[in-house]
């Protein structure tokens, strides 16, 4: 497989854990979103490999190109079942999928760099896009911080799906200086993520393309 991928893309991250802990090999294509002119993202040449132009972008083994960090990790859940990201109970699986979705789909695309540079073009100050930033993360970790379990990682001793969405979003938090002093829950998941073998090799500062 072949993941076009950046280092510090909070949904590439997640494709990379899901990977790891599948215990899936690929190859990482890094595209590099801040490369001048506008990034490499913008070029034809991975436009005619991902019309959206964002990353991650995932090459199956059967040559089929996946876009979508929700779609390509639903894809690996089902191609690869042999170490599942779900529980096998119906209730538990929709869990751990709404906490995936609360990172996935409320507060990540809300600081992702195309939302911020739309502010900044509509006149918003660093102040003010720091603030947008804060706010909206701080709101979905609060909520996350409700919907996880008092032991282990997110919901049980083995990291799953939410677990692959919440640690990336932690990353970002550390970014723009978000304190986690008020999430002990989230903290305890962070420390068994910071010493597990997939999480290690998934963190931006192990990348290829890391700077």
């Amino acid at each position: 497989m072949e993941l076009y991928t950046y280092y510090r893309s909070t949904s590439s991250y997640r494709v990379r854990i899901a990977l790891a802990l599948k215990g899936l090999d690929y190859q990482a294509l890094p595209i590099n979103l801040i490369a001048p002119p506008g990034g490499e993202h913008r070029q034809s040449a991975y436009l005619g490999i991902n019309p959206q132009g964002r990353v991650p972008a995932l090459r199956t083994d059967e040559g089929e190109l996946l876009i979508q960090s929700p779609a390509i990790i639903e894809y690996l859940e089902e191609r690869y079942p042999q170490v599942p990201l779900l529980s096998k109970e119906l209730a538990a699986r929709a869990h751990e999928r709404g906490v995936a979705a609360v990172i996935g789909c409320d507060v990540h695309p809300l600081h992702n760099v195309s939302v911020l540079n739309r502010l900044r073009q509509l006149g918003h100050d660093e102040t003010q896009v720091v603030e947008w930033i804060g706010h909206w993360i701080s709101q979905g970790l609060a909520t996350v911080e409700q919907l996880i379990g008092d032991d282990g990682y997110c919901f049980g001793p083995h990291p799953g799906l939410a677990d692959v969405y919440l640690i990336p979003q932690l990353y970002a938090a550390e970014r723009f200086n978000i304190s986690l002093d008020a999430w002990p829950r989230i903290r305890r998941v962070a420390a068994l993520a910071a010493a597990h073998p997939a999480f290690i090799k998934a963190h931006p500062a192990n990348q290829p393309d890391t700077p």
